[in-house]
Formats: C-alpha cells, sequence, structure tokens
C-alpha cells in the first residue's frame, strides 16, 4: 500500500483514539496518542499534554463531562510531519443558573503531528471554535441568560465559555474562530510546521 495513505490512515486513527479514548476515561491508552512534549489548548486549559491527562482525570472522577463527536478529516503531509484538521463537536452538560443545560459547540481539532521512530504523535493540538449553542436538557424549562456577560465572549464558544465559568473554570478569550487574526496566525503557525520550522 501507497506510504502517505498508511500515513493518513495512521493519523485518522490517532484522531479518532484521542476523542474516544479520553471520553471514555481510557488514560493509559489516551497517553500513547501524544508525544512526550504535546501540548493541548482548550477553552479552559492550555498545558502540556501530560497535565492535560491529570486533570481530566481529576474531572472526570468529580463528574465533569466534556465529550467530542467528530467528523471529516483533511491532512496535510510533508515527510514526517503533518497537519490534520478534523471537524469536531464538543458538547458538555452541567447546571447554568439551577437550570440543567447541555452546550454543543461546533469547530475542528487543528493537529501538529510528527512520525517519530515509525510512530505518529500529536505535537500540539489547538481547537478552532466556530459556533455553539445552549439548550436546557427539559425543553420545557425556562433559561435566562445575562446578556451583558454572554456579549463579553468570543462568538464562536460563547455559550461554552459562560458554563464553564459558572462552574469556576477560567476561560481564555482569545482561541481560534472561524475567522480573525488569532485563526490566520495558526494557519501561518501550520505552515511553519509543515516547511520544517519549530512549533
Amino acid at each position: 500500500m501507497d506510504q502517505q495513505l498508511l500515513d493518513r490512515l495512521a493519523i485518522r486513527d490517532l484522531v479518532e483514539n484521542w476523542a474516544v479514548w479520553r471520553d471514555a476515561g481510557d488514560w493509559e491508552r489516551f497517553a500513547t496518542v501524544w508525544h512526550e512534549e504535546g501540548w493541548m489548548s482548550a477553552t479552559w486549559f492550555q498545558g502540556p499534554a501530560r497535565d492535560f491527562m491529570r486533570v481530566s482525570q481529576e474531572g472526570f472522577a468529580k463528574g465533569v463531562r466534556i465529550l467530542h463527536f467528530l467528523g471529516g478529516t483533511s491532512i496535510d503531509l510533508a515527510g514526517e510531519r503533518a497537519i490534520a484538521q478534523t471537524k469536531m463537536t464538543i458538547s458538555q452538560r452541567a447546571p447554568v443558573h439551577d437550570v440543567l443545560c447541555d452546550v454543543v459547540c461546533t469547530g475542528r481539532f487543528y493537529d501538529f503531528l510528527e512520525k517519530r521512530s515509525g510512530a505518529w504523535g500529536i505535537v500540539r493540538r489547538q481547537p478552532i471554535y466556530e459556533k455553539d449553542r445552549i439548550d436546557p436538557v427539559d425543553p420545557a424549562a425556562t433559561l435566562r441568560l445575562d446578556q451583558q456577560a454572554l456579549a463579553t465572549l468570543p462568538e464562536g464558544y460563547r455559550h461554552l465559555a459562560y458554563m464553564q465559568e459558572l462552574i469556576g473554570y477560567k476561560v481564555k478569550r482569545d482561541m481560534p474562530g472561524l475567522i480573525g487574526a488569532e485563526v490566520e496566525k495558526l494557519y501561518s503557525e501550520g505552515r511553519e510546521w509543515l516547511a520544517g520550522k519549530a512549533k
């Protein structure tokens, strides 16, 4: 089989394993998708992948459920390096002003990957947040959001950020969205990565 196709299949497998193993709490296998210096960014966490695994595990044990559903993947290959963009949906359930709600945020995982000793791993994962919404789990419930607070949050993940801040997370306010300087900077860093420059 063509090596590029094998690499694409391996990368797609890695991306899918990330979502399944993290959401299932399969931490031992989840650790294998990262390279040693792997870096994770999310609305509520930015730091080494090993720390992300620890805080995810702690949250999971406390009942925090942030789940992921994946769509199509586009992969740019350059030898032993790759950028993978994967359509995804993040969903989280938590109380918002005493009303149990689901937030759904649609976007892309933007992954910096490298093949080392024959194995692909994630060096950096940066989500792109495109749009989101919030709904009461009980459709008959009435939910009133603080519109002033909501308006201060980034458009692509404002409902997700609103929920996460209510339950105690510190949310980063300048994550990449569908358009804007942040996502253009990310695309530029991706091109540099494929060209062989440092991450």
